[in-house]
């Protein structure tokens, strides 16, 4: 199962609040299939994963700070959510500054439940037809986007291909769409 060989894919997240499976089932996934994984945190420090947003989760070592991190040699962008997380990290300029450098140069975005919230800051979403946690649906509207209430979405109306996914229990379907995306 080494299909995704050689591609680099970059997780930002913030030190707190990222939901648990939203980071690590999609990490053990595309490491097990080859992919080599950077997890960037805000902050250098471990990262205090949350279960449904309350409970304490896993603890993960960030591989390198968001801000050390050039994005030009990595092939996607995982944001994955947790309400705090997503909250957090759209309020920071350097993680706007690297969906824009995805979405500006082509290459895909993979975000998860809260995570379309950076793309929405990043004003990114002008033609995306996409999903997220259905509380996000206004903002994506309001930023140009169409929301869906799907279990994953492939879309490359923004100019950018995009895949994104409501809740934890929609992983199957969006790791079966960043697999796609990935392989193209």
């Amino acid at each position: 199962m080494t299909h995704l060989t050689g591609k680099q894919v970059l997780a930002i997240v913030t030190n707190y609040g990222v939901e648990q499976d939203e980071l690590l089932v999609p990490v053990r996934h595309l490491r097990d299939h080859g992919a080599v994984v950077t997890v960037a945190a805000a902050e250098p420090g471990d990262i205090r994963t949350l279960v449904s947003d309350e409970k304490p989760g896993e603890t993960v070592r960030p591989d390198t700070t968001i801000d050390a991190v050039d994005t030009a040699g990595f092939d996607l962008l995982l944001v994955p959510g947790g309400t705090l997380n997503a909250d957090n990290l759209r309020q920071r300029p350097e993680a706007v500054a690297a969906v824009e450098a995805f979405a500006s140069s082509g290459r895909p975005v993979a975000a998860i439940c809260h995570g379309p919230w950076a793309l929405v800051e990043a004003d990114r979403l002008k033609g995306a037809t996409l999903t997220s946690y259905p509380s996000l649906a206004t903002d994506v509207r309001n930023a140009g986007g169409t929301w869906v209430d799907q279990e994953a979405v492939r879309d490359d109306g923004a100019g950018f291909p995009l895949v994104t996914s409501r809740t934890p229990g929609d992983l199957p379907a969006f790791l079966r769409e960043v697999d796609a995306v990935l392989d193209d």
